[in-house]
């Protein structure tokens, strides 16, 4: 058993700013879990365009507000209580809301090894 600390993980290289909001990767790869768990912020009045072609994810809403959009035009708003999930490596619009950031944990199958970085310049939207 171990036990880790949001506030800890801010003083590693399992702390990144990913351009539009950060993300604590709380568990990793090295980790042996066979999933990673994210404390993920996505800064208010940001957009993203994301794909995990690696990668599934779940995201629960702890805190804050935003949306996601498909590649369809869908909109689901998300609120605090809402989990949203991306099961077919789901490319996506990721905005953070127009009054607060959106606040989520995340979780990824198989694993991030913690050193994945998002891409927000490149135009086909940030991959891995």
């Amino acid at each position: 058993m171990f036990v880790r600390a949001l506030k800890d993980v801010e003083k590693t290289d399992r702390f990144v700013d990913w351009g539009n909001g950060t993300s604590h990767r709380m568990l990793t790869e090295v980790d042996g879990m066979g999933f990673t768990v994210c404390h993920t912020v996505v800064h208010s009045g940001s957009q993203s365009l994301l794909e995990y072609r690696n990668h599934l994810e779940a995201c629960y809403c702890i805190a804050g507000e935003g949306e996601v959009e498909d590649m369809e035009g869908n909109i689901f708003p998300i609120k605090q209580g809402d989990i949203y999930v991306l099961d077919k490596n789901d490319r996506h619009f990721l905005r953070g809301g127009k009054a607060s950031d959106l606040v989520l944990v995340s979780v990824f199958n198989p694993p991030l090894t913690g050193a994945e970085i998002h891409n927000l310049s490149n135009p086909e939207g940030s991959a891995y």
